[in-house]
């Protein structure tokens, strides 16, 4: 790809993303940030929520204990 061929790539998104109303662009980034993972899943992959299940389970656990006595 040419310098002249990425300029006129940016200047066509740059355009139509300026071409757009107000508001859809607005809707957009609204659902871009909806179907975007969690921060901790998508910088460490699954660990941290393995991790979260984990001690959950482990909450309910001493919780079903505590009830019983």
């Amino acid at each position: 790809m040419t310098f002249n061929d990425l300029v006129k790539y940016v200047t066509q998104q740059f355009v139509t993303y300026l071409d757009q109303p107000k508001q859809e662009r607005k809707q957009l980034k609204q659902d871009r940030k909806l179907t975007e993972p969690p921060v901790l899943s998508r910088w460490f992959g699954v660990l941290p929520l393995g991790f979260m299940l984990m001690m959950k389970k482990e909450k309910n656990k001493k919780g079903k204990l505590k009830n019983r006595k």
